[in-house]
């Protein structure tokens, strides 16, 4: 079970950074029956790309921190303190699952701390993530929204919901083991 929720937990750590690094948290959305596109945007935490007829991609980070709306620099923060949380808990639960295989129970207070540091990392992870799919949700069926304007989820936001439920999974684990 330590040894699973250490796979799981680590598959949660890489997905929370890959989702943390991806520019395709928003993406563009085709509407009104036009099939030719020239365009795909992509919206991001740290840059937006446009893709133009698939060929050529441009990335473009964002300027200046103190431009940026509140909820992204939210959404930075917490992904950012997700991604160093889980490694952080990814490092306690080697520890603890080194350590409670040669029979010392003192040190299986690193498998407590593994859990806890995993169950808040999923949560973690899982509040910018659905935020974000809210409101696309919410924006994309808003008549008042022009269409150009209008995203669809993106890759990112599902790596994001992945991530998260191997993280709490692996919390879940650990705090059953130390149980």
């Amino acid at each position: 079970l330590q040894i699973t929720g250490l796979l799981l937990g680590g598959m949660g750590m890489v997905g929370a950074l890959a989702a943390t690094a991806m520019p395709q948290w928003r993406v563009s959305a085709y509407l009104d029956g036009n099939i030719v596109v020239f365009e795909t945007i992509w919206e991001g935490l740290w840059m937006d790309c446009i893709s133009h007829l698939g060929i050529r991609l441009q990335c473009k980070f964002y300027d200046s921190l103190l431009a940026l709306p509140p909820p992204l620099e939210a959404f930075r923060a917490l992904m950012c303190v997700a991604v160093v949380l889980s490694v952080l808990s990814f490092l306690a639960a080697i520890v603890g699952v080194k350590y409670s295989q040669r029979g010392k129970q003192a040190m299986s207070i690193f498998i407590l701390v593994a859990g806890v540091a995993f169950l808040l990392t999923g949560t973690l992870v899982l509040i910018p993530v659905s935020w974000t799919g809210a409101a696309i949700v919410r924006d994309f069926y808003d008549p008042a929204v022009p269409v150009p304007l209008k995203r669809e989820l993106g890759a990112a936001l599902y790596v994001g919901w992945g991530s998260s439920a191997l993280l709490l999974a692996a919390g879940a684990m650990y705090c059953h083991c130390w149980c």
